[in-house]
């Protein structure tokens, strides 16, 4: 392990206060406020629909397009009580898509709220879909780590995705202390979101429009798109001092080809990833790639980055062209045209950023491993950004303002 990651989570800690939270998005996500830290370390503030202007010709901007559930079930007993079933991860079938095509039955890691209000070995409900009853089933199966894994049945000849689209609600975080609506379906989501999969949005990717994706095109500005289910666990805070003993959450990562080709071509120019999911995800495709150049993986098997792996291979020289040119050998291999996997990633100051030339993303929570992220990107300066944030009254967390870093900035 590489020394010098002895890193104490309270230096990472600043005072948000609840007034700071945006509990809601603004009317126009892209009048949001765009708060930069230039070249030269000093701090602009920008609106983001001016962000097209501030990006130059030749940059490739990655971003996650990742569908939000509406993984949150309650039933309602006939005691008054209500059990809260909150999906996060597919286990039989394990893969997502499968599971949502699902007609019949499936299983799912949940969290319960409630759980000691659950004395049946069954609960249900009804919904309406298409005119047609529906009577959704539950049964709680058995413990798994800090959650349950909860079989779900239904009757009608209708998918899972349907199921969670009709009785489900849109999952917010946690800190916005709040009920979800109606209206929350769309604003808790991309205008790109495509895949079904996240239980909380890439929300650096909520400021932009239709109109902010016409101005980038038309400033020639490319952009690709990789795929990261946002798990809950990116709610969970470090809870240890010593970061070392935190253990960070797995996701799972869908790239096409495509996409990867398009990271090549721009291996030599500047990539920018949208949100701190699209980082993990390219960071995780270079260390992918120099496992397959290495041989520490063989071509055939499945993309899997462990949380510390970068960490113990600090002298490689391997380029993002190198690694990014091995795994589309290997996907030509294996004849598949959509890598997939998972990672498990860190990202913690003396990372040193294989892929990601800068990063658009939100203002996040004291203490989180998004904000050590952000500090491998630019070190202490993140005190200055987010200070300045607090003094002027930037919005903070999922609905609130975006800022902009610059890997150069650290040199």
């Amino acid at each position: 392990m590489q020394k010098n990651l002895n890193i104490d989570i309270r230096e990472f800690d600043y005072p948000l206060q609840d007034e700071n939270i945006a509990k809601f998005p603004l009317k126009n996500r892209d009048e949001a406020k765009l708060l930069r830290l230039t070249e030269e370390g000093k701090l602009a503030e920008n609106y983001f629909y001016e962000l097209p202007e501030l990006l130059d010709n030749d940059t490739l901007l990655v971003l996650n397009d990742t569908k939000v559930v509406y993984a949150r079930i309650l039933f309602k007993k006939d005691s008054g009580s209500t059990i809260e079933i909150f999906c996060l991860e597919p286990m039989l079938p394990s893969d997502i898509q499968l599971s949502f095509e699902q007609k019949q039955t499936c299983e799912w890691k949940c969290f319960v709220g409630n759980n000691k209000r659950w004395k049946s070995d069954t609960i249900s409900k009804k919904i309406i879909i298409e005119d047609k009853e529906i009577i959704l089933s539950a049964e709680r199966k058995r413990n798994y780590d800090d959650s349950w894994i909860v079989s779900f049945s239904w009757t009608g000849e209708v998918t899972f995705s349907e199921i969670l689209d009709k009785a489900g609600e849109v999952p917010l975080p946690p800190y916005l202390k709040r009920n979800a609506s109606e209206q929350d379906k769309t604003d808790y989501q991309t205008v790109y979101a495509h895949y079904e999969g996240s239980v909380a949005a890439p929300t650096a990717g909520l400021h932009f429009t239709k109109k902010t994706f016409d101005d980038i095109s038309q400033r020639g500005i490319d952009t690709c798109f990789v795929t990261l289910h946002v798990g809950a666990g990116t709610f969970k805070p470090v809870k240890e001092n010593n970061v070392l003993d935190h253990v960070m959450h797995t996701e799972r990562i869908s790239i096409k080809q495509d996409t990867i080709e398009k990271l090549l071509n721009y291996s030599d120019k500047k990539i920018i990833c949208v949100g701190t999911t699209s980082v993990r995800t390219i960071e995780s495709l270079y260390w992918y790639g120099l496992d397959l150049i290495t041989n520490e993986v063989s071509p055939s098997e499945y993309m899997n980055i462990s949380q510390w792996e970068p960490y113990k291979n600090t002298s490689s020289s391997v380029s993002r062209k190198d690694a990014l040119t091995a795994i589309l050998e290997a996907m030509d291999k294996n004849k598949t045209d959509c890598l997939t996997g998972q990672t498990q990633l860190m990202i913690i100051p003396s990372y040193e950023y294989k892929m990601t030339d800068g990063m658009i993303t939100n203002f996040h929570q004291p203490k989180s491993t998004l904000l050590l992220l952000v500090s491998a990107m630019i070190g202490d300066q993140w005190k200055k950004v987010y200070n300045f944030a607090l003094s002027h009254k930037y919005r903070f967390l999922s609905f609130g303002d975006a800022c902009m870093f610059s890997k150069r900035e650290t040199k």
